[in-house]
């Protein structure tokens, strides 16, 4: 019989020889089972053991080229000297998953946690692309700490129709606003279908996925680039190879998780996030992921560090761009290098370079994607956070993608109770509504959906389409995806389903908007709403299962959406043995 077993190579301590790494009976079972796929001995004698954490699923189609990223991923790990393997963990696709894969983030946190710290690894490699995937890897990474870095999917190709670039979400928006406004046949608004996503990778706008993309290497968790490389370029394998390599050196030099998500790298992300016009909803994954970290991150932080901050990219929904235009202008280091006043230059990143020597020399091929300070694209464009008696924990706005003449505005509120309730009448040319009118939609925060949907851009009336309006003041506790556009007040916190203010908001209530002023307030006397509080009777429960679980443990919107018991981390400490 062939011996496999070569003279052993001297390797430091590694996680994985706990497993592997006994010349017990327990060893016996954690080598042989694993040589059944036809490792030789060696691979698991000493080497880094690296983990690629892969969100493939034909059920997300943002991921569907994880499968083969992954072996680019893996070329690099062999080259490098680490011994790769592959697991999955619950894949989020958000076009597809109900009621909403926001309310599956945290589950989705808990796998990836779990499969990390319950299995012999000694570095991770975190494959992530659709909206929720990018949070959910990241959080459950850092509650364990070890060596990880990140490799996004990369976005889609333009969409092309009938000779216009078009970007997915935001051209579905405006062109299912079109066809309800009999701007646009359903004919028409069918075959753009098929010309809207025509390639591999997440949304091509500056949506959620893209958005995230941003954030993981703005804070510093993935190679430089990752951010906007397309799907479909060959630069993107190439990227996930050099990234398998350098998983190895990281765990070879002991670089955690802690190490580069620190507060500096969060506050880097959020001037990030307000220069490249991204998604509301990195508001709330931040946080998560900051809590799981233990680094204080709060809902003020994005408005003090981000609202005097221009928007510089000319990009969909708050531009005109799409994602492949951005790379070919120079990606986020471009970006980065025209802010790098406001960053905290210093911040290790996981290449082993601070961040200011990653954006020393980032050129700029287009000017008109991406724009200098002298000329930006929105003049002071970061989150906003708003407070009154609406939302006293607080609210947020996107000014970069809000109409400027709503953004102080007083208006009749229009209040639908649900989102069912919202589609049974907004088509209603009886509704009374106009223009002026402030639209409320409760009952779809974190515990009223449950799980926090992308409801809150609601559509307009067809009679005020008609009328050539296309935006109005809409209030809500959900979110919107991060491809949305409007004048739309989001996060509201506390929601109606946890007893805020948001719940006894009646139609006809004035409700005062003041982006300036960082201001949302019901004009309705305290004692008025004291009375209906009283009245009031929170949502029924779910009775079983995982919402049974969310709903009585998921935080509000403002620290972020976590559930309680998982903020904060239990590390990677190697667990009992399990025979």
């Amino acid at each position: 019989m062939t011996q496999d077993r070569p003279t052993p190579k001297k390797y430091p301590p590694r996680r994985s020889q706990a497993w592997f790494g006994r010349d017990d009976r327990d060893g016996f079972i954690h080598r042989s089972w694993l040589k059944n796929q036809g490792y030789p001995h060696d691979e698991l004698d000493g080497r880094p053991v690296i983990g690629i954490c892969n969100t493939w699923s034909e059920l997300t189609p943002c991921n569907g080229h994880f499968r083969e990223l992954a072996e680019f991923v893996k070329r690099g790990v062999y080259e490098a000297g680490g011994f790769p393997l592959e697991f999955p963990v619950m894949s989020l696709g958000e076009t597809q998953l109900r009621p909403t894969a926001m309310l599956f983030r945290n589950l989705a946190s808990m796998d990836v946690e779990e499969s990390i710290r319950g299995n012999p690894i000694d570095g991770v490699v975190l494959l992530m692309g659709c909206d929720k995937t990018t949070p959910s890897l990241l959080m459950g990474a850092a509650s364990c700490d070890l060596p990880t870095i990140g490799l996004s999917g990369g976005a889609m190709l333009n969409g092309k129709f009938r000779g216009q670039d078009v970007g997915s979400g935001t051209g579905v928006w405006q062109m299912s606003e079109m066809v309800r406004a009999g701007e646009m046949s359903q004919e028409e608004f069918t075959e753009a279908e098929s010309c809207m996503h025509r390639s591999r990778g997440h949304c091509m706008t500056m949506g959620t996925a893209s958005t995230m993309a941003s954030m993981v290497e703005a804070l510093g968790v993935s190679l430089p680039e990752n951010a906007a490389i397309p799907a479909a370029d060959t630069r993107r394998n190439r990227l996930a190879q050099m990234t398998g390599r350098r998983i190895v050196e990281m765990v070879n030099q002991d670089l955690k998780l802690s190490q580069i998500l620190t507060r500096q790298a969060f506050e880097n992300a959020i001037c990030a996030n307000a220069a490249i016009g991204g998604s509301t909803n990195a508001v709330i994954h931040l946080i998560a992921m900051a809590g799981r970290m233990g680094v204080p991150l709060a809902l003020d932080d994005w408005d003090r560090l981000g609202a005097e901050i221009p928007c510089l990219l000319d990009l969909q929904p708050s531009g005109k761009y799409l994602m492949e235009d951005f790379y070919y202008a120079g990606g986020l280091p471009a970006v980065l290098a025209e802010i790098k006043d406001f960053l905290h230059l210093d911040a290790l990143t996981a290449n082993g370079k601070t961040l200011g020597e990653n954006i020393a020399k980032a050129p700029c091929y287009n000017r008109a994607v991406i724009r200098p300070r002298s000329e930006p694209l929105r003049d002071k464009a970061g989150i906003a956070v708003l407070r009154g008696n609406l939302a006293p924990h607080g609210a947020v706005i996107k000014p970069s993608a809000a109409t400027p003449a709503l953004m102080q505005h007083r208006g009749r509120a229009v209040v639908f109770e649900t989102i069912e309730d919202f589609h049974a009448r907004i088509d209603d040319e009886s509704l009374d509504i106009d223009k002026d009118c402030v639209m409320v939609l409760k009952n779809c925060g974190p515990r009223g959906y449950p799980g926090m949907a992308e409801v809150g851009n609601m559509p307009l009336p067809p009679k005020i389409l008609r009328q050539g309006i296309t935006d109005m003041v809409r209030i809500s506790d959900g979110r919107m995806s991060g491809t949305a556009y409007g004048t739309v007040v989001l996060h509201v916190s506390p929601e109606a389903a946890a007893g805020g203010v948001l719940a006894v908001v009646q139609n006809g209530d004035m409700i005062e908007l003041d982006v300036a002023g960082r201001r949302i307030h019901l004009d309705v006397p305290e004692s008025v709403l004291a009375e209906r509080l009283r009245d009031w009777q929170p949502p029924a429960a779910p009775d079983r299962g995982y919402q049974h679980m969310y709903v009585k443990h998921v935080q509000q919107a403002h620290l972020g959406a976590d559930l309680d018991f998982l903020v904060g981390g239990s590390g990677a400490a190697v667990p009992r043995e399990s025979h």
